[in-house]
């Protein structure tokens, strides 16, 4: 498997649940590490942007309207086929209908309030990536690191 990176985010629910950590280490502990991370309150227009291939759809303002209502968590993360290991983490975007253990199940309240958002493909998630963080603003998984005894 390869190497990849997808953009996660921790939706408005997530953020308000305080429920930030538990998400990232449920990542971690299954082998996807953040390479980037900020917090940030959408604005509408960006919402819309990023969420533009939905524009047609009938919960295209909702999602919006969602998206806006307090700050996310955008996220890279980076592992051996990321794209794909995320979408098992986060379980299906029914949360009635997700696997027990994952994000959606354990944190989610509807199909429309579903705690996170992941990338869907490589090409998705390099345009999502992209839509976010600019390059310099994501630092690959490096070794070990060890402390400096001399401060």
């Amino acid at each position: 498997m390869a190497l990849e990176r997808t953009l996660s985010i921790i939706k408005p629910d997530g953020v308000k649940k305080n429920v930030i950590g538990k998400i990232i280490a449920l990542f971690e502990e299954q082998g996807l590490t953040p390479v980037a991370i900020r917090m940030a309150h959408l604005g509408r227009a960006e919402a819309e942007g990023f969420y533009a291939v939905h524009s047609a759809r009938p919960f295209f303002g909702e999602l919006v309207e969602f998206m806006t209502s307090g700050p996310v968590v955008l996220m890279v993360l980076e592992g051996e086929g990321a794209i794909a290991k995320n979408r098992e983490i986060m379980g299906a975007t029914d949360p009635a209908q997700a696997a027990e253990g994952t994000i959606r199940r354990l944190f989610a309240e509807s199909k429309g309030v579903n705690t996170v958002h992941g990338s869907d493909a490589p090409e998705t998630a390099a345009a999502e990536i992209a839509y976010f963080f600019r390059g310099l603003e994501i630092h690959p998984k490096v070794g070990k690191i060890t402390a400096n005894p001399e401060g």
